[in-house]
């Protein structure tokens, strides 16, 4: 199947079996009859396995060109999962400028269990190898990044990791599976937070993985039971119902992301726009090469960085909404500084580039003119 078709049928049985819906049904229940103590038709209790999640599960390895898919309570729960991989002692090497709630669980969760992080700039892949240790078993990357849109060569990465024998895991959230395929790269495991694109519609919170490798997967299906952090059947019709239409929002997000973009480049007020389709972003050809298009998310600064008109830009926003999270149908409008990023020192954020007058869009699927006249009155 082309990608468009497997959104609606990708790991997807045509009915379901009970009643032949069409749709897979949401299996509101915590557990399942036994005919004798171990006889049941594949599920015993909601927690290790639930027929709606599993349904889910499917249509996200499918997606991803992976063979496995896991769904969790939420982004970060799915992140959790992975770093349950390691063991006191262990090193991540992960990019320098990720979201604000992966950085605060490295940080402020897992180093107090003697895991060890190394937080670097990746858009070198040569420069990675440099900070490799006896003790690295992970490198976590997400591109693009959030919120600089930095784009990291995926493949480059994967081989590195394979050099040293080490796990490379890609938050491929911002770009969805639409628009790049991390294990065709050479990735080990994918994460979404599905809150975003995968679902769509801002009323959803879930995280995902995807993953090829069989023992890999094991390991992981181990940790989502015994943690138990998994998603909810209502949660996971919700995401399945996302999916069926990921092709179609993708489409407009890029096509809208681009004229935004492009409107704030000339803006006069505006310094920097940071969108990997202009061919002076860095690492614009490694884009080019490893997605499909560009994507509806881009960051911005003015000329000024006054930290005082950029709150006062996103107050006077009246069809972006200013909000937490990103990937909906509608658009969102964010102040990483003080928002999404909060949790991130002001040194290091601000040596990743999150300046006080940087405000990150997420494009939705309005009309570009509105979205455009919008931008206009609010920047004055």
């Amino acid at each position: 199947m082309k990608f468009n078709t497997k959104t609606i049928h990708g790991g997807q049985e045509n009915t379901d079996p009970a009643y032949q819906s069409v749709m897979p049904p949401i299996y509101q229940t915590s557990t399942y009859a036994q005919s004798t103590p171990g006889g049941h038709n594949g599920f015993e209790y909601s927690r290790s396995g639930n027929p709606t999640r599993h349904a889910l599960e499917k249509a996200i390895a499918s997606i991803e060109n992976a063979n496995y898919g896991l769904a969790f309570g939420s982004g970060l729960a799915a992140i959790d999962a992975v770093m349950k991989l390691l063991k006191p002692g262990d090193e991540v090497v992960s990019t320098n400028d990720l979201y604000g709630g992966t950085y605060r669980l490295f940080t402020q969760i897992y180093e107090k269990f003697g895991i060890k992080f190394k937080f670097i700039g990746m858009e070198k892949a040569s420069e990675i190898e440099k900070h490799i240790s006896e003790n690295t078993k992970l490198i976590w990357a997400e591109t693009p990044t959030n919120p600089m849109l930095n784009i990291i060569d995926i493949e480059a990465l994967a081989k590195t990791a394979k050099k040293h024998e080490l796990l490379l895991a890609v938050d491929n959230t911002f770009a969805t599976p639409y628009l790049q395929l991390p294990i065709d790269l050479g990735a080990d495991i994918v994460m979404h937070s599905a809150t975003k694109y995968l679902g769509g519609h801002s009323d959803v919170v879930m995280g995902v993985l995807a993953v090829k490798d069989k023992a890999l997967a094991d390991k992981l299906y181990f940790i989502q039971n015994a943690s138990g952090g998994v998603a909810g059947p209502q949660d996971s019709f919700l995401v399945l119902r996302g999916i069926k239409t990921l092709h179609l929002r993708m489409q407009r997000h890029c096509e809208n992301g681009k004229a935004v973009a492009e409107y704030l480049a000339q803006h006069p007020k505006v310094d920097k726009v940071y969108w990997p389709g202009f061919e002076t972003h860095p690492n614009h050809e490694i884009a080019k090469k490893q997605m499909r298009d560009f994507g509806g998310m881009l960051s911005f600064t003015t000329k000024n960085n006054s930290l005082e008109e950029a709150i006062s830009f996103v107050e006077k926003l009246k069809v972006f909404t200013l909000a937490e999270s990103l990937g909906g149908v509608e658009s969102l409008a964010g102040h990483p500084a003080s928002m999404t990023h909060a949790s991130i020192p002001a040194e290091e954020r601000v040596k990743t580039g999150v300046v006080d007058s940087l405000v990150r869009l997420s494009v939705g699927v309005e009309d570009k003119e509105d979205l455009i006249n919008d931008l206009k009155q609010a920047l004055g």
